[in-house]
């Protein structure tokens, strides 16, 4: 007895020598930031006990994937990582359910799942699972705080990491703080901004762009029960938090460590650039935001060091930059390359690679130890922040540009066979965004619905071709759940009062699981998606040339509709080649050497390569 007494306490010296190490080597940079930010001893010093204690309470298996992380600290920059995104009810119906399915994710090669919002929220004031009421509490339907543990422990024992986000700048107006605040407890309306006139509030409209213009006009809501305006910049029952106040920091981080202690991996920090306010300027991007992430950054490399921070901030890939810190004082791990996203759509619907082309190498500049999440499509919609100053260079309007790829994924431009819908139009702009699933975008429901095998074949190749080309991009490839097997856009969110307003339900369809049951059928439409894309998984985790680390460049290809991506990685080199086009084309990329086709094995040469229409080549040099 006395001998594990000894060995409990050796083992609790270690641990303690383990975290005052990391706390030590960190924290006079973390005090400066947060003094300089808040000039509060007593706050600090409450944080860095509070550091302790969830360090302390953090299981023996996380703890030991901290260490070995740390000593491998680009463990997710490897060619086997894939991620898949999913609602756990649309996938599985509740947490146990999605533990039931972890065979089929591992079939499609994931290792790294995204559970879309599943804290606490209120039917109808939800916005989507981004209005969170408790950041301790699981939904109901979906489970408890003890079925996400179980199930984070389930996954990390099939080696796959466990994705959720995050909701820093804002709470629901049914959370506990937001409750007090409206019944006027001064210390609650701090940690908002609560204004009992128009003065300040009018100040701030002046600059603040709005989010929402149309659905959900200006950036405060009036609340008369309490005569009080608190500022509200997505909708309002979702209150912007005042980080102005240390409270506020501190609280939200030990919500943070509190969900990291629950096995996750990866916490999306959602709406990044928002989370400072100051007036007299956008809101948006400001600097205290950068000292809040880096903040975030050492706290978890001290308690949680092997959670990584994906941070969400729509803008050009040039302009996220900032937001991964620098290599001395990193702040997030990766960031979304979201307007790539929208730039492949648009690439397909104008069959011209150059902007594409243009930004990718932007992309490709950049320094390889930043890591970008690609993705074709997701739970929101595309919206179409594109480069519209290289587009005036084409003639292309911003205004007019817009509608026609609207127009385009509507189905009624361009010879176009998508089917979607838009999404927050504005009768008077005529500005709109964009939904559905990449199947239906790519003709896969139309082909479908027509019973036409030829437009079938065609519409088939355009999405594994795309896939084929999200999986060459610098980065990490990451899934919508359902694109696996071409699912197509479900409608009958019309038929729900608390959804039919928001077209983006069209693509949060449910998981058809009787359709997945067909994934070894290479007859149907899903085992032919299926297995092409699971051919294409495979072919990334076997060639080293797939790092997320490679060098990766554009090469000339003489063809405006065929985009071609090169990577190296130690002596290997390959080149992938897209065709945009329902047309067969010509790539006149004109290569030196024998190259082998990695998909077929046939030895070729890389000079004047033809590919059919919607084909592609993955090219690696012998």
């Amino acid at each position: 007895m006395k001998q594990n007494t000894k060995k409990s306490r050796k083992k609790k010296n270690a641990e303690d020598t383990t975290f005052y190490f990391r706390l030590k080597s960190r924290h006079d940079e973390l005090k400066w930031l947060y003094m300089e930010l808040y000039g509060n001893e007593s706050m600090f010093a409450e944080l860095c006990d509070n550091l302790y204690a969830f360090y302390e309470s953090r299981n023996v298996d996380l703890k030991e994937v901290d260490l070995a992380r740390e000593k491998s600290p680009d463990w997710y920059k490897k060619n086997d990582m894939l991620g898949m995104m999913f609602y756990i009810d649309n996938f599985a119906g509740n947490m146990k359910g999605v533990e039931e399915k972890l065979s089929y994710i591992e079939k499609c090669n994931v290792n790294y799942i995204h559970l879309m919002p599943f804290l606490d929220t209120v039917d109808g004031r939800s916005d989507g699972g981004y209005a969170v009421a408790d950041f301790r509490k699981v939904k109901e339907n979906l489970g408890t705080m003890d079925d996400l543990e179980h199930l984070t422990a389930a996954c990390h024992k099939k080696h796959i990491n466990v994705c959720m986000d995050f909701v820093m700048n804002h709470t629901s107006e049914d959370h506990e703080w937001a409750k007090r605040a409206r019944a006027g407890e001064g210390e609650y309306m701090s940690r908002y901004f609560f204004f009992d006139n128009w003065t300040i509030p009018e100040q701030f409209e002046r600059t603040v762009p709005q989010v929402f213009p149309t659905s959900a006009p200006g950036n405060f809501t009036w609340l008369p029960e309490c005569n009080h305006y608190v500022m509200t910049t997505f909708y309002p029952y979702q209150w912007d938090l005042n980080y102005l106040n240390p409270r506020v920091f501190n609280e939200m981080m030990y919500n943070f460590l509190f969900l990291a202690n629950k096995g996750i991996d990866i916490i999306r920090i959602d709406a990044v650039p928002y989370i400072w306010k100051e007036l007299g300027t956008f809101c948006r991007n400001l600097r205290r935001v950068h000292t809040i992430v880096r903040m975030m950054r050492i706290i978890s490399e001290i308690v949680c060091p092997s959670v990584l921070l994906l941070g969400e901030v729509v803008m050009e890939p040039e302009k996220v930059v900032p937001y991964f810190g620098t290599v001395d004082k990193p702040e997030c791990h990766m960031l979304y390359n979201v307007t790539t996203m929208a730039t492949t759509w648009h690439t397909v619907a104008t069959r011209d690679v150059s902007l594409l082309k243009k930004q990718l190498d932007t992309v490709c500049s950049l320094p390889k130890e930043y890591v970008f999440l690609n993705y074709l499509r997701c739970h929101d919609d595309i919206g179409w922040g594109l480069d519209y100053d290289t587009l005036r260079t084409k003639g292309q309007e911003e205004v007019a540009h817009k509608r026609y790829l609207n127009d385009y994924f509507l189905g009624i431009a361009g010879d176009s066979n998508s089917r979607g819908e838009l999404y927050n139009y504005d009768p008077v702009t005529k500005d709109a965004r964009f939904c559905g699933t990449t199947a239906s975008l790519c003709g896969i429901e139309k082909a479908g619905f027509e019973g036409n095998a030829a437009a079938m074949d065609k519409a088939i190749s355009l999405d594994v071709m795309l896939h084929a080309y999200m999986f060459t991009q610098s980065g990490i490839p990451v899934l919508y759940s359902g694109d696996e097997i071409g699912q197509v856009n479900d409608y009958s969110y019309k038929e729900d009062p608390i959804k039919a307003d928001d077209s983006r339900f069209i693509h949060r369809g449910p998981m058809h699981w009787d359709l997945a049951a067909q994934a070894d059928d290479e007859t149907t439409v899903e085992g032919k998606m299926f297995q092409r894309l699971s051919e294409l998984e495979n072919i990334r985790k076997r060639e080293k040339v797939f790092m997320t680390n490679a060098d990766i460049w554009t090469v000339e290809t003489y063809d405006s509709s065929v985009l071609c991506i090169g990577r190296y990685y130690d002596g290997e080199k390959m080149y992938g080649l897209f065709n945009f086009s329902e047309y067969d084309k010509t790539a006149w990329i004109n290569e030196e050497g024998i190259y082998e086709d990695l998909l077929t094995g046939k030895v070729r040469m890389a000079k004047g390569v033809d590919i059919p229409g919607y084909g592609f080549y993955w090219l690696k040099k012998l």
